[in-house]
């Protein structure tokens, strides 16, 4: 098996994996969403943005730095793995003590408190867990990862659907985050026994000393990120109340499920970089080059297609209920357009050790995501909070051009990417407009079409694009 062909190989249980999951996460997030109500739900929603913020502490960069090293040296998984799971413990009950002190500086009702406190301890075992996804992901193994995804998206769902017929309150619901992880946990010890090594427990002073040395920038950047994806309804619920962070949070769900197209692509390329940095820095800038045009070919006929079909979509899963989420969907989704093409250029210093350049941009992302907030909430609410989320995914994705503006992996060609993306598009967005009232599905199946028509009929794809496909169809002989 080829390189090409295993990332395809991965790439394709991850998706299938993803599919399950979302199919899975949609009937969770609609059932949950709809029983609890905006108020309910934005306390549950606001727990996750708080746990997601202070979250980033209990990893505190371990988990890209993990993958990097164990995908170019096997042989230290042992040892990144028994003194990691050590490390997150330390950081998982400093992130506690940090939660528990704002919550209760901010005085918010019991209830909220409790949720709070639930979903910090389950972000916690998250982390741990996250310890064993990266093994899987360094050896390249992704099958295994996305068994646990698919077991994490099925229990939540029948646990919800057991909670909504008990008739229980927002706390249970939290506790089935809490509960779903500490399963998902044990699935991970017992599949990283059987088929890769036996975890234990370790204590390096030394090794801590160097590990915390290279992550730190990691974790920094995690926690720039997570302000600025989190931020918001945390603000929104200081200043706004439970029901608008709810409308707020419906949109975002979407678009945190549209960002699992590049969290599946970069999951399975960053050990693929990681090597290539060491062994070929011509297969290194060709992946980026492909990323990015695959990234951009794919993120400008969503941003296009939700703007016109925000409404029906909101209508569809939320209901009526949540209607005024749709005018955060319309922007929220371009943020996501950005995310597409600043995602080649994060793994790619990622990958090639420059992990403090995506901490720099990163921190000026999360200044500038703050101090827009603290001017548009209080004027806009939920909808100034959209409009800043995207300026904040539109300036990081500009550094990044700047940054990179005269080496080899920004040129003429982003510019043809991005252009050629665009023209489909828009083409793809007039059959849209046009034919509004057919059936949502068949008219999204439809503009997919057109826009795939299109784009070839514009030559976007290339020799490279026709020489990976046959490199995907070509059988080895045995």
């Amino acid at each position: 098996m080829n390189t090409i062909q295993r990332i395809a190989k991965n790439m394709t249980v991850l998706f299938i994996a993803r599919i399950v999951s979302m199919l899975f996460g949609f009937f969770y997030v609609m059932y949950t969403a709809r029983y609890l109500g905006p108020a309910n739900y934005g306390i549950l929603s606001f727990a996750l943005a708080l746990s997601g913020i202070f979250g980033v502490i209990a990893n505190f960069g371990l988990d890209p730095l993990t993958v990097r090293e164990v995908a170019r040296d096997k042989s230290l998984a042992r040892k990144y793995l028994a003194n990691g799971i050590v490390l997150k413990l330390i950081f998982g009950s400093l992130t506690f003590l940090i939660v528990f002190s704002v919550v209760n500086l901010l005085g918010y009702p019991e209830v909220t408190r409790k949720v709070v406190y639930i979903i910090t301890f389950s972000t916690i075992i998250a982390g741990i867990s996250n310890l064993f996804k990266d093994i899987y992901q360094a050896f390249e193994r992704m099958e295994f990862m996305s068994i646990g995804q698919v077991l994490q998206s099925a229990l939540s769902l029948v646990f919800a659907i057991t909670a909504i017929k008990l008739g229980l309150n927002v706390v249970y619901f939290a506790m089935i985050y809490l509960t779903v992880n500490l399963i998902v946990l044990g699935y991970h010890v017992v599949i990283t026994t059987w088929k890769f090594l036996k975890p234990k427990i370790e204590v390096d002073l030394s090794f801590w000393k160097s590990v915390v040395r290279e992550a730190w920038p990691f974790a920094l950047t995690a926690i720039f990120v997570s302000i600025y994806y989190w931020i918001d309804s945390v603000m929104l619920s200081y200043m706004k109340g439970d029901e608008v962070v709810g409308w707020y949070n419906a949109a975002y769900r979407l678009i945190l499920v549209l960002l699992v197209i590049p969290s599946i692509y970069f999951t399975t390329l960053y050990p693929v970089m990681s090597r290539f940095f060491k062994s070929s820095k011509e297969s290194l800038k060709l992946t980026f080059e492909r990323s990015f045009k695959y990234m951009t070919m794919i993120a400008f006929p969503i941003g296009v297609g939700t703007t016109l079909l925000a409404d029906r979509i909101i209508m569809l899963i939320f209901g009526p209920e949540y209607m005024p989420a749709s005018r955060a969907l319309r922007i929220l989704v371009w943020s996501v357009v950005c995310i597409f093409m600043s995602q080649p250029y994060g793994q790619l210093v990622r990958s090639t050790n420059r992990q403090d350049i995506e901490m720099r941009i990163t921190a000026m992302g999360a200044v500038l995501n703050v101090v827009l907030n603290f001017i548009f909430i209080p004027k806009l609410s939920y909808v100034g909070a959209s409009a800043t989320t995207l300026a904040t995914e539109l300036f990081v994705t500009l550094f990044y051009f700047y940054t990179f503006r005269k080496t080899e992996f920004f040129g003429s060609y982003i510019l043809t990417y991005i252009g050629k993306a665009i023209v489909a598009s828009v083409i793809m967005g007039l059959f849209v407009w046009y034919f509004s009232s057919l059936n949502l599905l068949i008219l999204i199946g439809v503009a997919a079409l057109i826009y795939f028509m299109v784009y070839l009929a514009i030559n976007g794809f290339d020799g490279i694009d026709i020489k990976i496909l046959k490199s995907l169809a070509h059988r080895p002989r045995r």
